[in-house]
């Protein structure tokens, strides 16, 4: 029984060492005084300042993408023990001794090394030579534009990477599926795939092209699989016994779990744990709702926390404007009067006026006030208000009626001025009761609730709804934001929503008590926490529609100058030498890689055009790894290139960075062809592999060249700079002749 105790215990591995190899030189590439420069490069003024958020905790909203990147370089950031110390203010300042440059370059480094092996593995498991799997890791090693992306504090790396995991995971996955499925490894490289997918986009929404495109093509592998009546029975374990059409439900089954509900499941984890992370109230809190901000430690939720939860008749409010923009404000009045006359001539009706201020006041506060009765404080026990109740708003200070009637606004002539009612003993009676309109609520019954509910007043009278237009008012109303009456024919819209924000029981009914009141801090404790799901949602729709700044910058480009590579970044100069670093490709591997996917797509459609005419150039095995082969290099080139031509932000270089990621990995597969299936002779192959090593031997020559440029670590002259800027040399030999 103890048999097996007598004989060793022998494990037996498989190693690659080219893949060996060019993991260490990947590593070498990137890792090679990686905190040099040690000072802000770029874009790392940018990412700095969310990683120091992290460090303390503290809440922000970044437009760009999703926070999974975020958190990577926040990772690095926590296992150098970095506290979040240092002021990101402008590039080029140097780090002070507390930031571990090391450590928040490495993930970033890593990443891009380790897109060097995994070029190799992608062509290797597309079914081509160890050859072209080998140029194409070279290629990728050499690329200056990759080494200088993958060296800083930034995400395009991070990015690069998960979207050759997903491609090198799933085309794992098609060839598991083809001798095991439903094996281990082929269920691991499937949900690995899934896994990848959502990385890719929780980096940067960009990634949803590549997302797209993996699920493309296997939708494609699934229809296909459907009509295959010869489903391989290998697996039996837990085929075995399955009628075929169970067996094709269980694969699709399978796909649709892995490829659509785990990459839903780690975005919102990517979310879940970013949420739980920052915790502590910020400098991007106002633009999220009220109910947000309160479930933050410190700023809003210590202002609002033990708020009565219920509205009741004789609460005292503030009300927020849901849209919040230009800027967030909240329900204001004061003792000033619209002017009698304005400045285009037009009359007003001179009553008190009432605007959206962007800033806590006193003047911000209004009791809700029963129509039937005359107290201006809650009753024992409070009575709460509903929706469809007939409510009227005073101002806590003034004690007039929120009003509105059929006079045109100041700035907006096309809907009603609201104002507080003053009496002037003239033919204009006050019209100042509103229907509470509860938007958010679960029932006809809903209680209008603190920061919670949002809710819409429509007047009765002229069935306007109270709506913030966003436009400032002149001098004379203090520039602050204007709030007109807008007939509810025109449509929902957030401007016309708003919700309590701070809230108390009013207690007082003489005026000069119920002020010394509004000056005072709510005293009752009642708690209330956002679910996930709610604070999710908020967070990635303001994160989708937040603005941000599009304004020129000297080195934004056009997605035609990525191509031509007419177009460079300065990243850093040495404040006291003339070392510096650009992003900037070498060109020698970009005109050719360009040229690789025209003629991958001039040949594919030549291909076709010819099996339209029932003429097979290729054998059938060939065929559909050249398909393939293109459906995930070309197309992976294309849909990461492509919508650029349709965004309209301001656009760099380092945004082409995964498009020719993907053209890189293209190059190597349309040489292996032509030298395969168009050099007919030995002679012709002979001539073609020359030519084919002379032009890698004129890359790696480029990119020594630029390796000053790279890596920063040699000074030069202005005349040095341009000789190593391909077009600017280019423009000074068109000169001279």
């Amino acid at each position: 029984m103890l048999g097996f105790l007598q004989r060793p215990v022998v494990v037996t591995a498989d190693i690659n060492l080219n893949v060996v190899a060019l993991t260490v030189v990947g590593l070498l590439s990137r890792l090679w005084r990686l905190a040099y420069p040690r000072a802000v490069v770029f874009d790392e003024v940018y990412y700095g300042q969310y990683l120091s958020f992290y460090m303390k905790r503290i809440f922000f909203l970044d437009g760009s993408g999703p926070p999974f990147g975020h958190m990577l370089l926040a990772l690095g950031g926590y296992l150098g023990g970095f506290d979040g110390n240092f002021l990101w203010n402008r590039i080029g300042a140097e780090y002070s001794s507390n930031v571990p440059v090391w450590s928040l370059r490495l993930l970033p480094a890593l990443a891009g090394a380790l897109s060097v092996p995994m070029a190799y593995q992608i062509i290797r498991e597309l079914g081509f030579s160890h050859c072209a799997a080998t140029g194409a890791a070279l290629l990728m090693l050499i690329e200056n534009a990759l080494i200088t992306q993958s060296r800083l504090m930034l995400l395009e790396s991070l990015l690069i990477f998960f979207n050759l995991l997903a491609v090198l995971s799933y085309l794992k996955f098609c060839n598991s599926q083809k001798h095991r499925p439903f094996s281990a490894s082929w269920c691991f490289w499937l949900v690995l795939t899934g896994v990848a997918c959502s990385c890719a986009v929780g980096i940067k929404y960009m990634g949803a092209f590549t997302y797209l495109l993996v699920l493309g093509v296997a939708a494609v592998h699934a229809w296909l699989l459907i009509g295959d009546r010869t489903l391989s029975n290998v697996g039996a374990a837990v085929e075995g016994g399955l009628r075929p059409g169970v067996r094709v439900l269980c694969h699709l089954l399978a796909r649709a779990v892995a490829l659509l509900a785990v990459p839903v499941l780690v975005y919102l984890l990517f979310f879940y744990v970013h949420l739980v992370l920052l915790c502590r109230s910020g400098p991007h809190d106002q633009i999220m709702s009220s109910a947000f901000q309160a479930s933050l430690e410190g700023g809003l939720a210590r202002i609002t926390q033990g708020q009565p939860l219920e509205v009741a008749y004789g609460s005292q409010v503030t009300l927020k404007n849901v849209f919040g923009k230009p800027v967030p404000c909240w329900l204001h009045s004061h003792q000033n009067t619209y002017p009698v006359i304005y400045e285009n001539g037009r009359g007003s009706s001179h009553q008190q006026q009432v605007t959206c201020y962007p800033f806590k006041d006193v003047n911000n506060w209004w009791i809700v006030k029963d129509p039937g009765r005359h107290q201006l404080v809650v009753s024992s026990p409070p009575r709460p208000v509903r929706h469809g109740d007939v409510v009227q708003l005073v101002h806590g200070m003034t004690t007039r009626f929120l009003n509105t009637h059929d006079v045109a606004a100041p700035l907006s002539p096309h809907s009603q001025e609201v104002s507080c009612y003053v009496d002037y003993n003239i033919s204009m009676p006050a019209q100042n009761l509103w229907r509470l309109d509860i938007v958010n609520r679960e029932s006809d019954a809903g209680v209008w609730k603190t920061i919670l509910s949002q809710v819409r007043f429509v007047h009765v009278n002229t069935s306007a709804v109270l709506k913030l237009s966003g436009a400032h008012l002149p001098d004379w109303g203090f520039r602050q934001l204007e709030v007109v009456g807008e007939k509810l024919a025109r449509g929902y819209h957030e401007s016309a929503v708003w919700n309590v924000e701070e809230h108390r029981y009013g207690k007082s009914q003489e005026q000069k008590e119920r002020e010394l009141e509004l000056h005072s801090p709510t005293q009752m404790d009642v708690s209330r926490n956002l679910s996930f799901m709610a604070r999710f949602s908020e967070l990635q729709w303001r994160m989708l529609t937040v603005r941000s700044d599009d304004s020129e910058h000297k080195y934004s480009s056009t997605p035609l100058d990525w191509v031509t590579l007419e177009t460079n970044i300065a990243y850093w100069l040495h404040p006291r030498t003339s070392a510096q670093i650009h992003l900037l490709g070498n060109v020698v591997i970009w005109a050719s890689a360009s040229l690789a996917t025209l003629a991958y797509v001039l040949l594919f459609l030549w291909y076709l055009l010819r099996r339209r005419r029932h003429i097979c150039d290729l054998p059938e095995d060939s065929w559909l790894r050249w398909v393939l082969a293109g459906a995930l290099c070309a197309g992976g080139w294309a849909v990461n290139y492509l919508p650029f031509f349709m965004v309209e932000k301001t656009l760099f270089l380092y945004h082409y960075l995964p498009a020719l990621a993907f053209q890189i990995l293209l190059l190597p597969v349309v040489l292996e062809h032509v030298s395969h299936h168009l050099c007919r002779s030995q002679l012709q192959r002979s001539l073609f592999h020359a030519l084919v090593v002379a032009w890698f031997a004129s890359a790696c020559h480029v990119s020594n060249m630029l390796r000053p440029l790279t890596y920063g670590d040699r000074s030069l002259s202005p005349s040095e700079l341009r000789a190593l800027r391909w077009k600017d040399s280019w423009d000074i030999l068109i000169r001279k002749h």
